[in-house]
């Protein structure tokens, strides 16, 4: 049997996002192409690699361990271009990171932004995800850096340390909570919530720590991102618990009010995570070095 990188990567693209039609775009290829190639591979092996379903795609044993061989595959062809890029021009380096909420929202753009500037031509695949998938995701081979909560189990991958994250509650100027100076989360439970997306990482957190405190949380409206929470939040409309970074800069500009939860699972020590790093490319090395450098 024949499979090309160009089959390689268009595969591991679907199994990434549990769609052919996604997983095309990302390739940068016609639906068409993508599913005839992916009908190829699957002709060529004489087993198929994928059950079809009206929500996406998920990979039948055959198609695991194809997943897993093309990312061997594929991460040697990156970390030959990282050694290469150290003696050539022009070749270009891709990085696949996974970072949870507060990581993605409000640590990781400037840090991103100065290593790229520096770094032309290097990529970033960069995808928000919940901690305990994170780890799963980075262990199993399937990205190269993760950022995540050191609430998890992180003993089978490398660490460094990256940023301390606190978790807040942000009221309006009018609530009744505005003169606490802390709130444990057990007591905020009753409260309308402003809440984050669906499958959005914090989002899952918090109602995770609810439901070990036997209530679900009371959602009066999702929003898209701390920001827009904040915005809703000084309209009276809720409550909402964000990062500490995010809502001090909303408190400058909007009639909110923010307080610590006492919760000891709310002071998270966010760690970048690798499975091995000196098995990395070298960009993506140079990449985990540059995020640890100004931890803090």
């Amino acid at each position: 049997m024949r499979f090309d990188l160009t089959d390689l990567r268009l595969f591991l693209h679907v199994v990434d996002v549990g769609s052919i039609t996604h997983g095309a775009e990302r390739a940068g290829m016609a639906l068409a192409s993508a599913s005839e190639r992916i009908r190829d591979m699957e002709l060529a092996g004489g087993v198929s690699l994928l059950v079809r379903n009206p929500r996406g795609v998920q990979l039948t044993p055959a198609g695991r361990a194809v997943a897993h061989h093309a990312r061997v595959v594929v991460g040697q062809l990156e970390r030959m271009r990282g050694e290469l890029r150290q003696y050539a021009g022009g070749l270009r380096g891709h990085v696949r990171v996974l970072a949870n909420t507060a990581a993605l929202t409000e640590f990781l753009p400037d840090a991103l932004a100065d290593f790229l500037a520096i770094h032309p031509s290097i990529d970033v695949d960069l995808e928000e995800r919940p901690s305990r998938e994170i780890v799963a995701a980075i262990a199993g081979s399937l990205a190269d850096i993760g950022i995540v909560a050191d609430t998890v189990d992180l003993a089978a991958l490398e660490t460094r340390p990256f940023r301390t994250d606190q978790l807040v509650l942000v009221v309006s100027e009018a609530h009744a909570l505005v003169q606490r100076g802390n709130i444990a989360f057990r007591e905020i439970l009753d409260e309308p919530f402003v809440g984050l997306a669906h499958g959005n990482a914090l989002q899952i957190h918090l109602a995770g720590h609810a439901a070990l405190a036997g209530h679900h949380l009371k959602l009066r409206v999702r929003v898209d991102g701390f920001d827009a929470a904040c915005r809703v939040v000084a309209r009276g409309i809720g409550v909402a618990v964000i990062s500490e970074a995010a809502a001090r800069r909303a408190a400058a500009r909007l009639p909110i009010r923010w307080m610590p939860l006492t919760d000891a699972w709310a002071l998270r020590h966010l760690m970048l995570c690798t499975r091995s790093l000196a098995a990395l490319p070298a960009h993506a090395r140079q990449m985990a070095a540059h995020l640890s450098a100004d931890a803090f």
